[in-house]
């Protein structure tokens, strides 16, 4: 399978789909699969557009809402993950993935999907620590605060993704996994981006949590975005024989490396549909009762604690979930328009305040799983929608306890009947992490599992060792693609400069 890989698109999809197709003429073959590493900016009108975390001036439609509205068609099945510059409104409509366009998949807060026998793993956000053990509770309208806090990571996500067992081909995130600088060629990453020594150097540059379920999975390939900058590097198994081959791309501008395409192996006897991971689904049933929409502290279970705290189901579980989806893991075509799309041509009105939404996809699924929708407990908890409650819940217990609001009975069922089972680098413009680190209360009824993060090298490689490594990086990721230049007659890009990403609340947002 060929794969084209997208570091940060900013909402440049007409640009990016030219490039493959420009790609495909040059070698003659064609990408079967193009994923995109957050940043994606899935804006379907104005309304959406107020709900992105960059200053207004920034703000530009650019191109997604003519594959939305079905102007366009997306010449290629596209995967994203959430970044930090996103519509935020409508990704929250699709808490565990689906299609934002026809062909275009979003893969929700986190998720597994297969694409042929090939097994994609996401995350989406960046990490913040003060942030990391809140529940999902912020709604649109979003406030200045939430408008941010929404799109962090936080620790259900991780810990769910944790369960996962068997072999993950590759996995994305927007952040670095905290660390992995040391691993590829920093002097020649130092070299374009100076301002990150210190950074590295302190060992503060990335994600702790992405870092942590690297070597937890140690996935085939792992890509990223986010600091605007080609990176490639190569991390191995301290005790074992698997290693992971790292790559972040740059965003969608000219002359820069925003695209590269790899090879992948699949079985070509099975079909390149998208389809559901059973494993994924079944650990979605399994910790539903850990889902909170409050703000406050939401820890994970521990192995110091007597209730459950391992979820990577049995086999008996994953056929209970199966049939739960009649024997049928191909994701639907199921896309629906739920608001009006940007018109160019229509005469300029007011937009309308953003507003909390179900979406039919997250229904669904929901429905067939018997799990909750975040978004709908969110609208119980506020007054927007009534729903039966047994008498044993008060009117605010929306919380992690027992997420059951919404009528969950199936979900409990479940929970109850299985409770005793058990490359090259490049250039300018970047925000960086520099993240709070919070530490788990003792106190709490759940303690969160411990990280288990890479020593802190504070001295930088030797050129050599770099060099060879950026080399063996190079042959093992990727098929080098030309340069295609952008011609006139395509779209001019807008430069964004930093101040998008320096400004206001944090540096790395």
């Amino acid at each position: 399978m060929r794969i084209a890989v997208e570091g940060c698109a900013h909402g440049e999809l007409e640009i990016i789909y030219n490039t493959i197709t420009e790609a495909e003429k040059v070698d003659g073959k064609k990408v079967d699969l193009l994923i995109c590493c957050g940043d994606f900016q899935a804006t379907r009108n104005l309304t959406d557009l107020k709900c992105m975390a960059v200053p207004d001036k920034f703000k530009d439609m650019c191109s997604f809402y003519k594959y939305y509205s079905g102007e366009k068609i997306a010449p290629v099945l596209t995967i994203f993950i959430g970044g930090n510059h996103e519509a935020s409104n409508y990704l929250q409509e699709l808490p565990y993935g689906g299609w934002v366009a026809p062909n275009i998949f979003y893969m929700g807060y986190a998720s597994v999907v297969k694409v042929g026998n090939v097994r994609i793993a996401g995350l989406s956000g960046i990490y913040k620590g003060h942030d990391w053990l809140q529940g999902h509770f912020e709604k649109p309208p979003y406030t200045d605060q939430t408008l941010r806090s929404v799109y962090h990571v936080r620790n259900l996500e991780v810990f769910r993704l944790k369960q996962l067992s068997g072999k993950i081909d590759i996995f994305l995130s927007h952040d670095w996994p905290r660390g992995v600088t040391q691993y590829g060629n920093v002097q020649a990453l130092l070299r374009k981006k100076p301002f990150f020594q210190n950074d590295i150097e302190g060992n503060c540059l990335g994600s702790p949590v992405n870092m942590d379920l690297l070597q937890k999975h140690y996935p085939s390939f792992w890509f990223a975005a986010h600091l605007h900058c080609k990176f490639a590097a190569l991390i191995p198994e301290e005790e074992g024989s698997r290693n992971t081959k790292f790559l972040a791309l740059d965003k969608c501008l000219p002359r820069r490396k925003f695209l590269q395409i790899i090879q992948v192996e699949n079985d070509a006897n099975i079909p390149l549909k998208l389809s559901y991971d059973l494993e994924w689904l079944t650990i979605l049933s399994l910790t539903n009762h850990l889902l909170s929409v409050k703000c406050g502290m939401h820890m994970m279970p521990g192995s110091g604690d007597t209730v459950r705290w391992m979820y990577t189901p049995t086999e008996e579980e994953k056929e209970h979930v199966l049939g739960k989806m009649n024997n049928i893991l191909q994701v639907p075509q199921n896309f629906v328009k739920n608001v009006e799309p940007y018109d160019p041509n229509s005469s300029p009105r007011k937009t309308e305040a953003p507003s909390l939404r179900t979406n039919p996809q997250t229904t669904e699924l929901c429905n067939k799983l018997g799990i909750d929708d975040p978004v709908a407990l969110l609208q119980v908890l506020n007054g927007i929608k009534e729903v039966k409650r047994d008498s044993s819940f008060s009117n605010t217990d929306l919380d992690s306890s027992f997420a059951a609001e919404l009528d969950t009975s199936a979900s409990e069922s479940f929970d109850q009947t299985f409770e005793s089972s058990s490359c090259t680098f490049d250039d300018e413009d970047s925000s960086f992490q520099s993240s709070l680190e919070t530490q788990p209360v003792g106190s709490l009824r759940h303690r969160m599992t411990p990280l288990k993060l890479p020593p802190a090298k504070l001295g930088l490689s030797s050129p050599e060792s770099s060099d060879e490594l950026s080399s063996k990086v190079n042959e093992e990721v990727s098929e080098k693609i030309p340069v295609v230049p952008i011609e006139p007659d395509m779209k001019k890009f807008k430069r964004r400069n930093q101040s998008i990403y320096t400004s206001q609340e944090d540096s790395v947002e």
